[in-house]
Protein backbone atom coordinates (compact mmCIF):
# COMPACT_ATOMS: atom_id res chain seq x y z
CA UNK A 1 0.00 0.00 0.00
CA UNK A 2 1.12 3.06 -0.76
CA UNK A 3 0.33 6.60 1.26
CA UNK A 4 -3.41 4.77 2.25
CA UNK A 5 -4.18 3.53 -0.80
CA UNK A 6 -4.61 -0.04 -2.00
CA UNK A 7 -3.14 -1.28 -4.80
CA UNK A 8 -6.07 -2.32 -6.56
CA UNK A 9 -7.20 0.58 -6.16
CA UNK A 10 -5.27 2.68 -7.42
CA UNK A 11 -4.28 0.83 -10.49
CA UNK A 12 -7.79 0.59 -11.02
CA UNK A 13 -9.05 4.54 -10.76
CA UNK A 14 -5.19 5.77 -11.95
CA UNK A 15 -4.69 7.57 -8.83
CA UNK A 16 -0.93 7.46 -7.21
CA UNK A 17 -0.07 9.18 -4.14
CA UNK A 18 3.41 10.21 -3.87
CA UNK A 19 3.25 12.02 -0.23
CA UNK A 20 1.31 14.17 1.78
CA UNK A 21 1.41 16.23 5.17
CA UNK A 22 -0.88 18.64 6.56
CA UNK A 23 -2.30 20.80 3.30
CA UNK A 24 -2.77 18.22 1.77
CA UNK A 25 -1.36 15.40 -0.56
CA UNK A 26 0.64 15.13 -4.03
CA UNK A 27 -1.02 12.69 -6.56
CA UNK A 28 -0.14 11.87 -9.64
CA UNK A 29 -3.32 10.66 -11.77
CA UNK A 30 -3.56 8.55 -15.39
CA UNK A 31 -4.74 10.63 -18.13
CA UNK A 32 -7.75 8.74 -18.04
CA UNK A 33 -8.45 8.89 -14.59
CA UNK A 34 -12.03 10.03 -14.06
CA UNK A 35 -13.26 12.96 -11.73
CA UNK A 36 -15.48 10.25 -9.78
CA UNK A 37 -11.91 8.77 -8.79
CA UNK A 38 -10.26 11.82 -7.65
CA UNK A 39 -13.19 12.31 -5.60
CA UNK A 40 -12.67 8.73 -3.89
CA UNK A 41 -9.14 9.11 -3.38
CA UNK A 42 -10.26 12.50 -1.71
CA UNK A 43 -12.55 11.21 0.53
CA UNK A 44 -10.02 7.63 1.11
CA UNK A 45 -7.11 10.25 2.09
CA UNK A 46 -9.24 13.12 3.89
CA UNK A 47 -7.19 15.53 2.53
CA UNK A 48 -7.08 17.86 -0.70
CA UNK A 49 -5.14 16.47 -3.47
CA UNK A 50 -2.42 18.31 -5.63
CA UNK A 51 -2.94 16.75 -8.62
CA UNK A 52 -0.44 16.05 -12.05
CA UNK A 53 -1.83 14.04 -14.72
CA UNK A 54 0.77 11.68 -16.76
CA UNK A 55 0.20 9.43 -19.69
CA UNK A 56 -0.85 5.81 -19.44
CA UNK A 57 2.87 4.54 -19.94
CA UNK A 58 4.31 6.63 -17.55
CA UNK A 59 1.12 6.49 -15.01
CA UNK A 60 1.89 2.49 -15.17
CA UNK A 61 5.76 2.60 -14.93
CA UNK A 62 5.21 5.18 -11.57
CA UNK A 63 3.19 2.77 -10.30
CA UNK A 64 4.50 -0.62 -10.62
CA UNK A 65 7.71 0.87 -9.43
CA UNK A 66 6.15 2.60 -6.21
CA UNK A 67 4.30 -0.51 -5.57
CA UNK A 68 6.69 -3.07 -6.05
CA UNK A 69 9.62 -1.07 -3.58
CA UNK A 70 6.73 -0.50 -1.17
CA UNK A 71 6.65 -4.98 -0.94
CA UNK A 72 10.34 -5.20 0.48
CA UNK A 73 12.79 -7.68 -0.67
CA UNK A 74 12.01 -11.04 -0.79
CA UNK A 75 14.83 -12.24 1.93
CA UNK A 76 13.05 -9.93 3.93
CA UNK A 77 9.73 -12.24 3.49
CA UNK A 78 11.40 -15.09 3.43
CA UNK A 79 12.84 -14.58 7.07
CA UNK A 80 9.15 -13.90 8.34
CA UNK A 81 8.24 -17.61 6.59
CA UNK A 82 11.01 -19.16 8.18
CA UNK A 83 9.76 -17.63 12.13
CA UNK A 84 6.34 -19.27 11.39
CA UNK A 85 7.85 -22.37 9.65
CA UNK A 86 6.36 -24.66 12.26
CA UNK A 87 2.67 -23.56 11.27
CA UNK A 88 1.02 -26.15 9.37
CA UNK A 89 1.29 -25.87 5.53
CA UNK A 90 -2.53 -25.70 3.87
CA UNK A 91 -2.24 -27.63 0.19
CA UNK A 92 -5.48 -27.55 -0.46
CA UNK A 93 -5.27 -23.68 0.05
CA UNK A 94 -2.17 -23.41 -1.89
CA UNK A 95 -4.07 -25.42 -4.43
CA UNK A 96 -6.73 -23.10 -4.86
CA UNK A 97 -4.99 -19.80 -4.48
CA UNK A 98 -3.41 -19.41 -8.22
CA UNK A 99 -1.94 -15.63 -8.90
CA UNK A 100 -1.69 -16.91 -12.64
CA UNK A 101 -4.98 -15.27 -13.28
CA UNK A 102 -3.93 -11.57 -11.42
CA UNK A 103 -1.85 -9.10 -10.83
CA UNK A 104 1.19 -10.18 -7.94
CA UNK A 105 0.65 -6.96 -6.28
CA UNK A 106 -3.09 -7.12 -5.41
CA UNK A 107 -2.49 -10.56 -3.70
CA UNK A 108 -3.44 -10.28 0.26
CA UNK A 109 -3.34 -13.89 0.75
CA UNK A 110 -2.06 -15.17 4.78
CA UNK A 111 -0.48 -18.35 3.55
CA UNK A 112 3.27 -18.28 4.60
CA UNK A 113 4.58 -19.71 1.53
CA UNK A 114 2.03 -18.12 -1.13
CA UNK A 115 3.55 -14.85 0.19
CA UNK A 116 6.88 -15.84 -0.09
CA UNK A 117 6.68 -17.21 -3.96
CA UNK A 118 5.04 -13.74 -4.74
CA UNK A 119 7.90 -12.12 -2.87
CA UNK A 120 10.36 -13.89 -5.03
CA UNK A 121 8.69 -13.64 -8.20
CA UNK A 122 7.81 -9.87 -7.88
CA UNK A 123 11.72 -9.05 -6.45
CA UNK A 124 13.08 -11.31 -9.93
CA UNK A 125 10.75 -8.91 -12.48
CA UNK A 126 11.73 -5.94 -10.36
CA UNK A 127 15.14 -6.63 -10.68
CA UNK A 128 15.07 -7.61 -14.71
CA UNK A 129 16.24 -10.97 -13.34
CA UNK A 130 16.49 -13.57 -16.28
CA UNK A 131 16.28 -16.58 -14.01
CA UNK A 132 15.30 -17.72 -10.49
CA UNK A 133 17.09 -20.97 -9.06
CA UNK A 134 15.82 -22.72 -6.03
CA UNK A 135 17.99 -25.31 -5.07
CA UNK A 136 17.61 -27.82 -1.85
CA UNK A 137 20.91 -28.84 0.00
CA UNK A 138 20.84 -30.95 3.11
CA UNK A 139 21.90 -28.14 5.60
CA UNK A 140 18.58 -25.60 3.34
CA UNK A 141 18.04 -24.24 0.47
CA UNK A 142 19.31 -21.46 -1.30
CA UNK A 143 17.15 -19.29 -3.79
CA UNK A 144 19.70 -17.42 -6.13
CA UNK A 145 18.56 -14.30 -9.33
CA UNK A 146 20.71 -14.70 -12.55
CA UNK A 147 20.84 -10.42 -13.32
CA UNK A 148 22.62 -9.33 -16.09
CA UNK A 149 24.50 -13.21 -16.60
CA UNK A 150 25.35 -13.43 -13.37
CA UNK A 151 24.04 -15.54 -10.24
CA UNK A 152 23.26 -13.80 -6.85
CA UNK A 153 21.88 -15.45 -3.62
CA UNK A 154 18.91 -13.80 -2.46
CA UNK A 155 17.74 -15.97 0.51
CA UNK A 156 17.89 -19.02 2.18
CA UNK A 157 14.85 -20.90 3.34
CA UNK A 158 14.30 -23.27 5.87
CA UNK A 159 15.30 -26.84 5.16
CA UNK A 160 10.87 -27.75 5.66
CA UNK A 161 9.59 -25.13 3.28
CA UNK A 162 11.70 -26.69 0.32
CA UNK A 163 9.42 -28.89 -0.60
CA UNK A 164 6.14 -26.82 -0.11
CA UNK A 165 7.81 -24.12 -2.22
CA UNK A 166 8.38 -26.54 -5.09
CA UNK A 167 4.59 -27.67 -4.83
CA UNK A 168 3.16 -24.51 -4.65
CA UNK A 169 5.30 -23.80 -8.37
CA UNK A 170 4.46 -26.97 -9.47
CA UNK A 171 0.67 -26.03 -9.04
CA UNK A 172 0.89 -22.66 -10.69
CA UNK A 173 2.83 -24.04 -13.42
CA UNK A 174 -0.07 -26.96 -14.13
CA UNK A 175 2.33 -30.03 -12.93
CA UNK A 176 1.82 -32.97 -11.58
CA UNK A 177 3.26 -32.12 -7.79
CA UNK A 178 3.36 -36.09 -7.07
CA UNK A 179 5.58 -36.98 -9.20
CA UNK A 180 9.03 -36.19 -7.68
CA UNK A 181 11.11 -38.68 -9.72
CA UNK A 182 10.97 -37.42 -13.15
CA UNK A 183 11.92 -33.99 -14.26
CA UNK A 184 9.00 -31.71 -15.37
CA UNK A 185 8.42 -29.12 -17.86
CA UNK A 186 5.74 -26.63 -17.37
CA UNK A 187 5.42 -22.74 -18.06
CA UNK A 188 2.77 -19.85 -16.04
CA UNK A 189 1.70 -16.07 -16.67
CA UNK A 190 2.19 -13.82 -14.17
CA UNK A 191 1.09 -10.13 -14.34
CA UNK A 192 2.92 -7.40 -11.75
CA UNK A 193 1.59 -4.15 -11.70
CA UNK A 194 0.22 -4.82 -15.33
CA UNK A 195 3.19 -5.72 -16.93
CA UNK A 196 3.15 -9.37 -18.63
CA UNK A 197 5.82 -11.88 -17.65
CA UNK A 198 6.48 -15.46 -18.90
CA UNK A 199 7.82 -17.92 -16.89
CA UNK A 200 9.60 -21.22 -18.38
CA UNK A 201 9.62 -23.85 -15.07
CA UNK A 202 11.84 -26.70 -15.47
CA UNK A 203 12.10 -29.07 -11.79
CA UNK A 204 14.94 -31.82 -11.53
CA UNK A 205 15.29 -34.13 -8.88
CA UNK A 206 18.10 -34.39 -6.83
CA UNK A 207 19.50 -36.35 -4.13
CA UNK A 208 18.54 -33.72 -1.52
CA UNK A 209 14.78 -32.66 -3.46
CA UNK A 210 13.90 -31.09 -6.41
CA UNK A 211 15.58 -28.40 -8.06
CA UNK A 212 13.46 -26.07 -9.87
CA UNK A 213 14.66 -23.05 -12.30
CA UNK A 214 12.30 -20.49 -13.16
CA UNK A 215 13.26 -18.58 -16.75
CA UNK A 216 11.37 -15.38 -17.23
CA UNK A 217 10.84 -14.10 -19.97
CA UNK A 218 10.00 -9.85 -20.28
CA UNK A 219 7.46 -9.62 -23.47
CA UNK A 220 9.35 -6.16 -23.70
CA UNK A 221 12.30 -7.74 -24.70
CA UNK A 222 10.73 -9.07 -27.80
CA UNK A 223 9.87 -5.67 -29.28
CA UNK A 224 13.77 -4.69 -29.22
CA UNK A 225 14.87 -2.74 -32.11
CA UNK A 226 18.19 -3.14 -34.08
CA UNK A 227 19.13 -0.08 -32.29
CA UNK A 228 18.84 -1.32 -28.80
CA UNK A 229 21.08 -4.04 -28.84
CA UNK A 230 24.54 -1.99 -28.67
CA UNK A 231 25.74 -2.83 -32.51
CA UNK A 232 28.18 -0.03 -33.71
CA UNK A 233 26.65 1.78 -36.27
CA UNK A 234 28.88 0.17 -39.33
CA UNK A 235 27.74 -3.23 -38.12
CA UNK A 236 24.35 -2.69 -38.08
CA UNK A 237 23.93 -0.83 -41.18
CA UNK A 238 26.03 -4.11 -42.81
CA UNK A 239 23.84 -6.41 -40.76
CA UNK A 240 20.70 -4.49 -42.11
CA UNK A 241 21.79 -4.47 -45.74
CA UNK A 242 21.81 -8.85 -45.36
CA UNK A 243 18.40 -8.91 -43.95
CA UNK A 244 17.20 -7.10 -46.93
CA UNK A 245 18.75 -10.54 -49.23
CA UNK A 246 16.00 -11.55 -51.06
CA UNK A 247 17.54 -15.45 -50.40
CA UNK A 248 20.02 -17.18 -48.72
CA UNK A 249 21.26 -17.90 -45.14
CA UNK A 250 22.31 -15.56 -42.24
CA UNK A 251 23.37 -16.62 -39.17
CA UNK A 252 23.31 -15.72 -35.64
CA UNK A 253 26.53 -18.16 -33.00
CA UNK A 254 27.19 -17.15 -29.18
CA UNK A 255 26.89 -19.33 -26.32
CA UNK A 256 24.20 -20.05 -24.59
CA UNK A 257 22.40 -17.22 -22.80
CA UNK A 258 24.55 -14.69 -25.27
CA UNK A 259 21.27 -12.72 -27.34
CA UNK A 260 20.85 -14.71 -30.08
CA UNK A 261 17.17 -14.80 -29.76
CA UNK A 262 17.26 -11.73 -29.15
CA UNK A 263 18.88 -10.50 -32.18
CA UNK A 264 16.57 -12.40 -34.50
CA UNK A 265 13.59 -11.31 -32.70
CA UNK A 266 15.11 -7.78 -33.18
CA UNK A 267 15.88 -8.45 -37.23
CA UNK A 268 12.43 -10.21 -37.97
CA UNK A 269 10.80 -6.90 -36.75
CA UNK A 270 12.71 -5.01 -39.02
CA UNK A 271 10.81 -6.98 -42.10
CA UNK A 272 7.43 -5.78 -43.58
CA UNK A 273 5.13 -8.79 -42.07
CA UNK A 274 2.23 -7.23 -44.20
CA UNK A 275 4.00 -7.74 -47.26
CA UNK A 276 6.31 -11.56 -46.47
CA UNK A 277 5.20 -14.47 -45.17
CA UNK A 278 7.57 -14.96 -42.29
CA UNK A 279 7.63 -18.27 -40.41
CA UNK A 280 9.44 -19.36 -37.64
CA UNK A 281 10.66 -22.57 -36.25
CA UNK A 282 11.38 -22.19 -32.11
CA UNK A 283 11.83 -24.24 -29.45
CA UNK A 284 10.31 -23.44 -27.73
CA UNK A 285 8.65 -20.13 -28.64
CA UNK A 286 9.40 -17.50 -26.21
CA UNK A 287 7.33 -14.46 -27.25
CA UNK A 288 4.59 -13.90 -29.84
CA UNK A 289 5.54 -11.57 -32.42
CA UNK A 290 2.46 -10.00 -35.02
CA UNK A 291 2.25 -11.20 -38.24
CA UNK A 292 4.55 -13.85 -38.02
CA UNK A 293 3.72 -17.27 -37.57
CA UNK A 294 5.26 -19.20 -35.56
CA UNK A 295 5.80 -22.94 -34.57
CA UNK A 296 7.10 -24.64 -31.24
CA UNK A 297 8.60 -28.29 -32.17
CA UNK A 298 7.29 -31.05 -29.79
CA UNK A 299 9.37 -34.20 -30.14
CA UNK A 300 6.79 -35.71 -27.70
CA UNK A 301 4.96 -35.37 -31.18
CA UNK A 302 7.67 -36.35 -33.48
CA UNK A 303 7.41 -32.72 -34.39
CA UNK A 304 11.33 -32.12 -34.98
CA UNK A 305 13.12 -28.98 -36.31
CA UNK A 306 13.78 -30.62 -39.71
CA UNK A 307 9.89 -32.04 -40.32
CA UNK A 308 8.35 -28.60 -39.49
CA UNK A 309 10.96 -26.77 -41.64
CA UNK A 310 9.42 -29.37 -44.80
CA UNK A 311 6.23 -29.02 -44.06
CA UNK A 312 6.72 -24.80 -43.68
CA UNK A 313 8.37 -24.94 -47.31
CA UNK A 314 4.75 -25.63 -48.88
CA UNK A 315 3.54 -22.47 -46.83
CA UNK A 316 4.72 -20.13 -49.57
CA UNK A 317 7.09 -18.67 -47.28
CA UNK A 318 9.59 -15.71 -48.27
CA UNK A 319 11.47 -15.72 -44.28
CA UNK A 320 12.20 -18.40 -42.40
CA UNK A 321 14.04 -18.29 -38.66
CA UNK A 322 14.88 -21.62 -37.31
CA UNK A 323 15.63 -21.45 -33.50
CA UNK A 324 18.64 -23.48 -33.47
CA UNK A 325 20.53 -25.70 -36.16
CA UNK A 326 21.24 -28.80 -34.42
CA UNK A 327 21.45 -31.50 -36.67
CA UNK A 328 22.62 -31.92 -40.62
CA UNK A 329 19.05 -32.54 -41.85
CA UNK A 330 18.00 -29.45 -40.36
CA UNK A 331 21.35 -27.49 -42.15
CA UNK A 332 20.17 -29.59 -45.23
CA UNK A 333 16.86 -28.07 -45.50
CA UNK A 334 17.53 -24.53 -44.38
CA UNK A 335 20.55 -24.97 -47.71
CA UNK A 336 17.78 -26.33 -49.97
CA UNK A 337 15.18 -23.50 -48.69
CA UNK A 338 17.96 -20.69 -49.33
CA UNK A 339 18.84 -22.41 -52.67
CA UNK A 340 14.91 -22.23 -53.30
CA UNK A 341 14.48 -18.54 -53.13
CA UNK A 342 14.09 -18.16 -49.54
CA UNK A 343 16.16 -16.06 -46.38
CA UNK A 344 17.10 -18.56 -44.00
CA UNK A 345 17.75 -17.00 -40.21
CA UNK A 346 19.28 -19.03 -37.69
CA UNK A 347 21.42 -19.33 -34.60
CA UNK A 348 24.04 -22.04 -34.18
CA UNK A 349 26.66 -22.76 -30.95
CA UNK A 350 30.23 -21.31 -31.97
CA UNK A 351 32.30 -19.36 -30.57
CA UNK A 352 33.49 -17.00 -33.44
CA UNK A 353 32.05 -16.23 -36.53
CA UNK A 354 34.73 -18.51 -38.82
CA UNK A 355 33.51 -21.14 -36.79
CA UNK A 356 30.26 -21.87 -38.10
CA UNK A 357 31.41 -22.15 -41.75
CA UNK A 358 33.89 -25.02 -40.14
CA UNK A 359 30.80 -26.24 -37.83
CA UNK A 360 28.27 -26.63 -40.54
CA UNK A 361 30.93 -28.86 -42.92
CA UNK A 362 31.72 -30.91 -40.02
CA UNK A 363 28.08 -31.42 -40.13
CA UNK A 364 28.13 -32.87 -43.43
CA UNK A 365 27.43 -29.84 -45.64
CA UNK A 366 29.31 -29.45 -48.88
CA UNK A 367 31.57 -26.40 -48.62
CA UNK A 368 30.52 -25.31 -52.70
CA UNK A 369 26.92 -25.30 -51.49
CA UNK A 370 27.74 -23.40 -48.22
CA UNK A 371 30.13 -20.65 -50.40
CA UNK A 372 26.38 -20.11 -52.91
CA UNK A 373 24.10 -19.80 -49.74
CA UNK A 374 26.17 -18.07 -46.59
CA UNK A 375 25.57 -14.64 -47.02
CA UNK A 376 26.92 -13.63 -43.66
CA UNK A 377 27.61 -14.54 -40.01
CA UNK A 378 26.91 -12.35 -36.85
CA UNK A 379 29.05 -13.70 -33.66
CA UNK A 380 27.54 -11.92 -30.76
CA UNK A 381 28.70 -11.88 -26.63
CA UNK A 382 27.05 -9.58 -23.94
CA UNK A 383 28.97 -7.39 -21.45
CA UNK A 384 27.46 -6.00 -18.37
CA UNK A 385 27.37 -2.09 -18.78
CA UNK A 386 28.90 -0.18 -15.77
CA UNK A 387 26.29 1.32 -13.43
CA UNK A 388 26.20 5.10 -14.48
CA UNK A 389 25.71 6.63 -11.04
CA UNK A 390 29.03 5.07 -9.27
CA UNK A 391 30.96 4.14 -12.01
CA UNK A 392 34.99 5.22 -11.28
CA UNK A 393 37.57 6.69 -14.28
CA UNK A 394 41.14 5.44 -13.98
CA UNK A 395 44.40 5.12 -15.91
CA UNK A 396 44.62 2.08 -17.84
CA UNK A 397 47.58 -0.42 -16.55
CA UNK A 398 50.62 -1.43 -18.80
CA UNK A 399 49.12 -5.45 -18.47
CA UNK A 400 46.22 -3.94 -20.10
CA UNK A 401 47.60 -2.16 -22.55
CA UNK A 402 49.90 -5.38 -23.77
CA UNK A 403 46.43 -7.36 -23.97
CA UNK A 404 44.32 -4.91 -25.70
CA UNK A 405 46.61 -3.30 -28.31
CA UNK A 406 47.05 -0.10 -29.45
CA UNK A 407 42.91 -0.01 -29.33
CA UNK A 408 43.37 0.57 -25.45
CA UNK A 409 42.42 4.01 -24.34
CA UNK A 410 43.87 5.79 -21.75
CA UNK A 411 41.06 6.31 -19.36
CA UNK A 412 38.96 2.97 -18.07
CA UNK A 413 35.76 2.71 -16.63
CA UNK A 414 35.08 0.72 -13.29
CA UNK A 415 32.86 -0.65 -11.00
CA UNK A 416 31.88 0.53 -7.62
CA UNK A 417 28.73 -0.10 -6.33
CA UNK A 418 25.97 2.07 -4.74
CA UNK A 419 22.16 1.76 -4.30
CA UNK A 420 21.05 2.09 -7.70
CA UNK A 421 22.72 -0.70 -9.17
CA UNK A 422 22.70 -3.27 -6.03
CA UNK A 423 25.91 -2.62 -4.70
CA UNK A 424 27.17 -4.58 -8.40
CA UNK A 425 28.62 -2.04 -9.99
CA UNK A 426 27.06 -2.97 -13.01
CA UNK A 427 23.05 -2.19 -14.42
CA UNK A 428 21.99 -3.87 -17.74
CA UNK A 429 23.90 -5.63 -20.90
CA UNK A 430 25.10 -4.53 -23.78
CA UNK A 431 26.05 -6.39 -27.01
CA UNK A 432 29.57 -6.71 -28.65
CA UNK A 433 29.91 -8.37 -32.07
CA UNK A 434 31.22 -9.77 -35.06
CA UNK A 435 30.04 -9.76 -38.63
CA UNK A 436 31.61 -11.64 -41.30
CA UNK A 437 29.95 -10.83 -44.64
CA UNK A 438 30.30 -13.07 -47.34
CA UNK A 439 32.07 -11.64 -50.62
CA UNK A 440 33.13 -13.67 -53.16
CA UNK A 441 36.50 -13.76 -51.88
CA UNK A 442 35.61 -15.26 -48.87
CA UNK A 443 32.86 -17.57 -51.16
CA UNK A 444 35.76 -18.62 -52.84
CA UNK A 445 38.16 -19.26 -49.78
CA UNK A 446 34.90 -21.93 -48.38
CA UNK A 447 34.39 -23.62 -51.54
CA UNK A 448 37.90 -24.52 -51.00
CA UNK A 449 37.73 -25.60 -47.86
CA UNK A 450 39.77 -23.00 -46.19
CA UNK A 451 40.89 -23.28 -41.68
CA UNK A 452 39.26 -21.15 -39.55
CA UNK A 453 42.78 -19.17 -39.76
CA UNK A 454 42.04 -18.48 -43.59
CA UNK A 455 38.52 -17.57 -43.40
CA UNK A 456 39.63 -14.67 -40.13
CA UNK A 457 42.39 -13.07 -42.04
CA UNK A 458 40.26 -12.37 -45.20
CA UNK A 459 37.49 -11.30 -42.14
CA UNK A 460 39.81 -8.77 -40.90
CA UNK A 461 41.33 -7.98 -44.36
CA UNK A 462 37.98 -6.56 -45.32
CA UNK A 463 37.08 -4.29 -42.45
CA UNK A 464 35.37 -7.28 -39.69
CA UNK A 465 36.40 -6.73 -36.03
CA UNK A 466 37.12 -9.63 -33.47
CA UNK A 467 34.66 -9.53 -30.68
CA UNK A 468 37.58 -8.33 -28.57
CA UNK A 469 38.74 -5.19 -30.97
CA UNK A 470 34.63 -4.31 -31.05
CA UNK A 471 34.73 -4.02 -27.63
CA UNK A 472 36.92 -1.59 -27.09
CA UNK A 473 34.24 1.44 -28.34
CA UNK A 474 32.85 -0.07 -25.01
CA UNK A 475 35.73 1.13 -23.28
CA UNK A 476 36.30 3.89 -24.58
CA UNK A 477 33.27 5.83 -23.59
CA UNK A 478 33.08 3.48 -19.81
CA UNK A 479 29.83 1.60 -20.54
CA UNK A 480 31.76 -1.23 -19.72
CA UNK A 481 34.66 -2.15 -17.85
CA UNK A 482 38.21 -4.00 -19.10
CA UNK A 483 37.84 -6.86 -16.85
CA UNK A 484 34.10 -7.67 -17.54
CA UNK A 485 35.30 -7.73 -21.31
CA UNK A 486 38.09 -9.88 -21.02
CA UNK A 487 35.96 -11.78 -19.43
CA UNK A 488 33.03 -11.98 -22.40
CA UNK A 489 35.88 -12.37 -24.56
CA UNK A 490 38.34 -14.75 -23.40
CA UNK A 491 39.95 -17.61 -25.19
Amino acid sequence: MSAGLPYAFARAHGVLVLGRDADGADVLLREDASPAALAEARRCLGLPLRPEFLPRAAFDARLAEAYGAADGDAAAVVAAVVADAGQEIDLERMMQELPAVEDLLETQDDAPIIRMINALLTQAVRDAASDVHIEPYEAGSVVRLRRDGMLREIARPHRALHAAMASRIKIMAQLDIAEKRLPQDGRLGLRLAGRTVDVRVSTLPTSHGERIVLRLLDKDAARLGLDALGMATDTRAQFAGLLAQPHGIVLVTGPTGSGKSTTLYAALQTLDSSRLNIVTVEDPVEFDLPGVGQIAVNPRIELSFARALRAVLRQDPDVIMIGEIRDLETARIAVQASLTGHLVLATLHTNDAAAAVTRLVDMGIEPFLLASTLRGVLAQRLVRRLCPACRRSRASAARERELLGAGCPPQLGEPHGCDACGGLGYAGRCGIHELIAVDETMARLIHDGADEGALRARARASGSRSLRDDGLRLLADATTSVEELLRATRD
